[in-house]
């Protein structure tokens, strides 16, 4: 079932947008979103308002940040009575964190997201999880499978370590191509991302644990013996005495990833101190 909308806007590859013209698609996305009466919901670029259509009216609090002039216009004119935050802005740009406290609560976010962006909108979120309940997107199927994979899994690497170290993730349904327009290319998969602390130890340098991570996966066929030399070596960092050196990246939970990076990062803090007390 295509879209109802009278209007539509012509899109710009420039902002990488294939909007979603399939009621039944919005609908279903929506429902799994299981908005609720007292949230606050921040929808990633609305477009022409499949999403927003469905979620009007269905929670309490309702933002929608579009970075295109001409949709955050026809938002404006189409939700002007229906009490939406139209913002017309960049998303990557927003304070979340600013956003939660104003509205003195989480925030749950979704979107049909512009394929391009996808990982600098995901680790936005991400950085930001302290005051996210959840996210659910749609991104292109092996994005999807990325996000989701395992150890062992040919798909595992940094964006799994990331998310799996944020979030529960839940690969919800495929989208095929003919739902939007223009076409993509390929398939899109609606995820969802539940925030929750980690059932592991935390790291204790999240920062250096990402640098790490993207460290050792940057040269994922080479042992991590001989992967981490490039980590550690300009860090001045001798390597642990661990029988993890002998695997490979991807053969490594998140929680061995996390006790390796905190072994590293307790050497690097004490030598920095030693290089503070001479």
């Amino acid at each position: 079932m295509k879209s109802s909308h009278a209007s539509h806007i012509r899109p710009r590859r420039s902002l990488g947008q294939n909007f979603l013209r399939d009621d039944n698609i919005a609908r279903k996305i929506v429902t799994l979103f299981e908005p609720r009466k007292d949230d606050c919901v921040l929808e990633i670029g609305p477009g022409e308002g499949a999403l927003t259509s469905q979620l009007v009216g269905r929670c309490s609090s309702l933002t929608v940040v579009e970075l295109d002039r001409r949709a955050a216009t026809l938002l404006e004119k189409t939700y002007a009575a229906r009490d939406v935050d139209v913002r017309h802005a960049d998303f990557l740009s927003l304070d979340l964190g600013a956003f939660a406290r104003s509205h003195r609560r989480k925030v749950r976010i979704l979107g049909n997201i512009p394929y391009n962006i996808t990982s600098p909108i995901l680790f936005h979120v991400l950085d930001n999880r302290e005051v996210v309940e959840d996210l659910l997107i749609m991104v292109q199927k092996e994005v999807a499978r990325r996000m989701a994979a395992q150890p062992q899994d040919d798909e595992y690497g940094i964006l799994s370590v990331f998310c799996g170290y944020c979030a529960d993730v839940e690969l919800l349904f495929d989208v095929s191509p003919n739902a939007f327009y223009p076409k993509p290319q390929v398939t899109s998969t609606v995820v969802r991302l539940e925030m929750r602390e980690p059932a592991f130890s935390l790291a204790l340098d999240e920062r250096f644990f990402r640098l790490m991570v993207r460290s050792v996966f940057g040269k994922r066929r080479k042992t991590l013996r001989n992967s981490l030399r490039y980590f550690c070596e300009p860090r001045d960092l001798a390597l642990p005495e661990s029988p993890l050196l002998d695997k490979r990246p991807e053969e490594l939970s998140i929680q061995q990833l996390v006790e390796l990076s905190n072994t590293l990062a307790v050497s690097n803090r004490n030598d920095d101190l030693s290089a503070n007390t001479r």
